[in-house]
C-alpha cells in the first residue's frame, strides 16, 4: 500500500506542475485538445467531434426534401468508387442531378440524417453570409476596411486590408496553418476558450489583397465581423437568411469556444447531413435564387465562383475552383475531404463525406480523391 501512494506522488507531483506550467505559459487549451481529441484515440479533429464541445442551434423551419429522381439509386458505384470509399472511409456520397437525388450511399452508422463534422465547408457558407451582410447594407462592400470594425487592425499592413481580403484568402495576416501541430494558432484556435482573442493578436505581415494564401484565421475575424455588423451571432444569421429560407429539413449545430455567450469557429465546424449541405451548392449553381426567390444577390455569386488573382485560379470569394475533364466545377472543401463539388451546365452536385482523403499535397492543394470522385460520378450518369 506504501509503495501504491509513493507512486501515485511522484506521478501526480509531475502532472500537477506540468499542468501549472501549461496554465502560467498560455498552453492550458492543450488540455482541451487531450480530452476531446486525443483520449479519443485521434491525431487531428473527427468526423463527430461536435458531441465533445458546446454548439449553438442554427433552426430550421417548413422542410423541403430534395426531390428523388425518377432513376434514384438505379446505378451501381464503380469499382473505382468502392476501393475509394473503403480507403477513405467515407460516410456519405451523393449525386444530385437536375435538383433531384439521382444517388446516395451511406457507410457505418451513418444515414441521410445524421450530422457530421463540415470543417472548412464552412467557409463557404462564412461567404455567402458575407454578401447577405452586403446586400443588406450591413457591411458597404467587399472594399470597406476591417479596421472598421476593429480598430486593432488600423495599423501597418492591416491598415488596408479589407473583407474582400479575408473572403479571398489575401489578408497578408501571420497565421499558421498547421493541423497536426499542437503549438500552431490553428489548433489554439480550435480548442482555445477566448477565440476573439486569439484572433485579435494576429498581425499583418504582408500587404493585403495582392495575392492568395489559405489561413483559416481569415475566415474567423471575418465571421466576426460579421456578427458585429448585423448584431445577431453567425448561427441565427445563417439560420434566418439561409438554412430556413432553403428548407433544410434538419436543424444543425455550430460549434463556439465556450459555454457562455460562446463565439462559432466561423472557419469550420457545422454540423449538418449531405442532403443540406448540398443546398449551398444549388444555391450558388442558380446564381443566389432558391425556387424563385432571390436570396442572395447574383453577382456577389458570380464574383465569388471567379479568381480572383489570375495567380490562383484554384479560389474565389470563399469556394475552390477546379477544372476537370474540360469541365469547370466550383466546390466547398473541409478537412478530411467534405466536399460539395457543383458543375453548373450540368447540373449536378456531388456530396462526399468521410474520415480521410488522398494524401495532402500541401495547403489548399486539390488531393487527388476529388477528382476520382467527380469522374467516377460521371462514369455512373452515363
Amino acid at each position: 500500500m506504501k509503495i501504491l501512494k509513493r507512486l501515485s506522488k511522484w506521478i501526480l507531483l509531475p502532472l500537477s506542475i506540468f499542468i501549472l506550467l501549461l496554465y502560467i505559459f498560455n498552453y492550458d487549451y492543450l488540455l482541451k485538445a487531450v480530452r476531446t481529441i486525443y483520449l479519443q484515440g485521434h491525431t487531428t479533429a473527427f468526423l463527430k467531434d461536435y458531441e465533445e464541445f458546446e454548439n449553438r442551434v442554427i433552426e430550421n423551419e417548413s422542410p423541403q426534401p430534395w426531390a428523388l429522381h425518377k432513376e434514384y439509386n438505379s446505378a451501381k458505384e464503380t469499382e473505382i468508387l468502392k476501393a475509394i470509399n473503403a480507403t477513405n472511409k467515407t460516410i456519405a456520397y451523393v449525386i444530385i442531378k437536375n435538383d433531384s437525388i439521382w444517388f446516395e450511399n451511406y457507410f457505418e452508422e451513418f444515414d441521410k440524417d445524421s450530422k457530421s463534422n463540415s470543417f472548412s465547408m464552412a467557409k463557404s457558407m462564412i461567404s455567402a453570409m458575407l454578401g447577405k451582410a452586403i446586400t443588406e447594407g450591413k457591411i458597404k462592400s467587399l472594399d470597406q476596411k476591417v479596421s472598421d470594425f476593429y480598430p486593432e487592425f488600423n495599423k501597418g499592413y492591416s491598415a488596408n486590408m479589407t473583407v474582400g481580403d479575408l473572403s479571398s484568402m489575401a489578408s497578408g495576416l501571420n497565421w499558421d496553418e498547421a493541423y497536426y501541430s499542437p503549438f500552431s494558432v490553428t489548433t489554439r484556435a480550435y480548442f482555445d476558450d477566448d477565440l476573439e482573442s486569439v484572433i485579435l493578436g494576429l498581425e499583418g505581415v504582408e500587404e493585403p489583397g495582392k495575392s492568395y494564401k489559405y489561413l483559416s484565421g481569415n475566415t474567423q475575424l471575418l465571421g466576426m465581423i460579421i456578427q458585429k455588423a448585423t448584431g445577431q451571432n453567425l448561427s441565427n444569421y445563417l439560420s434566418e437568411k439561409f438554412w430556413k429560407p432553403m428548407g433544410a429539413e434538419h436543424s444543425a449545430l455550430w460549434q463556439v469556444d465556450s459555454e457562455e455567450n460562446g463565439l462559432e469557429k466561423a472557419y469550420c465546424c457545422v454540423a449538418s447531413n449531405a442532403r443540406d449541405f448540398a443546398r449551398f451548392g444549388k444555391l450558388y449553381q442558380q446564381y443566389g435564387k432558391w425556387n424563385g426567390q432571390q436570396i442572395l444577390d447574383s453577382a456577389f455569386v458570380a464574383k465569388s465562383i471567379t479568381p480572383r488573382f489570375k495567380e490562383s485560379p484554384e479560389y474565389g470569394y470563399g469556394w475552390w475552383l477546379k477544372t476537370v475533364n474540360n469541365k469547370s466545377f466550383f466546390m466547398m472543401r473541409g478537412h478530411l475531404g467534405q466536399y460539395v463539388i457543383v458543375q453548373p451546365e450540368d447540373n449536378v452536385i456531388i456530396v462526399r463525406l468521410g474520415h480521410l482523403k488522398s494524401a495532402d499535397e500541401g495547403i489548399g492543394a486539390f488531393t487527388s480523391d476529388i477528382q476520382t470522385y467527380i469522374e467516377e460520378a460521371y462514369k455512373m450518369m452515363e
